[in-house]
């Protein structure tokens, strides 16, 4: 038996080119299956997205037909009913919109608005991470209480 003059190592350089070869084809595979992955999940969440779609308009055109209705209570005032029947309708479009748009247009229309008016983003964003962290903290305060009563009984 004869010893390798480096253990660990391959003693013939063929066996070398074929483990190149191997390794390669390994992460050849592991792309291409990466790259499958990829774009299952990029359909899968533009199908998820386009099937919420259309509950997101759902959602908007209640708004409006609240709108609405709160507006009734303003008969005798005609200028605030037609704010309020102004504002309905703006949001009936904003729903038909949704809804016969694809999730692309919307994603590119709301880019587009972001890049025209990042201080209008600027101050949504900061205005929504306040009424995130207010429900979040509220949420816990009614939480502690729960726990604390418990504690008493």
């Amino acid at each position: 038996m004869t010893a390798s003059p480096n253990p660990g190592q391959a003693s013939d350089p063929g066996d070398l080119k074929d483990l190149k070869r191997d390794v390669e084809e390994t992460v050849d595979v592991a792309v291409e299956r990466g790259r499958g992955f990829a774009a299952a999940a990029r359909s899968h969440a533009l199908n998820f997205a386009e099937s919420r779609k259309g509950e997101a308009a759902r959602s908007v055109s209640d708004i409006a037909d609240t709108l609405r209705d709160n507006g009734k209570a303003f008969d005798d005032r005609p200028n605030v009913k037609a704010f309020f029947d102004s504002a309905a309708e703006g949001l009936d479009d904003l729903a038909g919109s949704i809804k016969s748009r694809s999730f692309n247009e919307l994603y590119e229309d709301a880019e587009a608005f972001a890049r025209r008016s990042p201080v209008a983003v600027a101050v949504a964003t900061f205005a929504a991470g306040l009424l995130v962290a207010r429900f979040i903290k509220s949420s816990g305060e009614r939480q502690i209480d729960a726990d604390h009563g418990r504690g008493r009984d």
